[in-house]
């Protein structure tokens, strides 16, 4: 009887795999719609080089944040480490789809670890306020 309730209890949940591919899906969907917005803003408003790159970190921080949040909805439990797994998530598959077009790591490791802290710590925000 107590293996049977455990076994519900499993049930209930949602897998970790599934409820992060869930997350990771909707930070890039949410990261494509925010880069074609400051695509278009580009176009029309001629924006500068650093407007552009402010506007980049502002999409990981936002996107960080959104799939954060979705991880440590799915998972309700140590959800900041949820979300905090899902930044990284989403860190990586950039990073390797970076590299996969450039042909390698041309990026400065400032910039790289950089990157990786503010998807990380935006997903682990997420995660909180949920």
């Amino acid at each position: 009887m107590n293996l049977q309730n455990k076994m519900k209890a499993r049930d209930s949940k949602s897998s970790p795999a599934t409820a992060m591919f869930a997350a990771v899906f909707v930070m890039f969907l949410v990261s494509g719609l925010l880069l074609l917005l400051l695509a278009a803003l580009l176009f029309r408003m001629e924006l500068s080089e650093e407007a552009v790159k402010i506007g980049i970190v502002v999409i990981y921080v936002i996107s960080g944040v959104v799939g954060g949040f979705c991880m440590g909805k799915i998972m309700k439990e140590q959800k900041f480490l949820w979300g905090l797994a899902a930044g990284a998530v989403y860190f990586v598959i950039l990073l390797l789809v970076s590299m996969l077009v450039k042909g390698g790591l041309e990026m400065e490791m400032v910039k790289v670890i950089t990157t990786a802290i503010l998807c990380g710590a935006s997903g682990m925000a997420g995660g909180m306020i949920s």
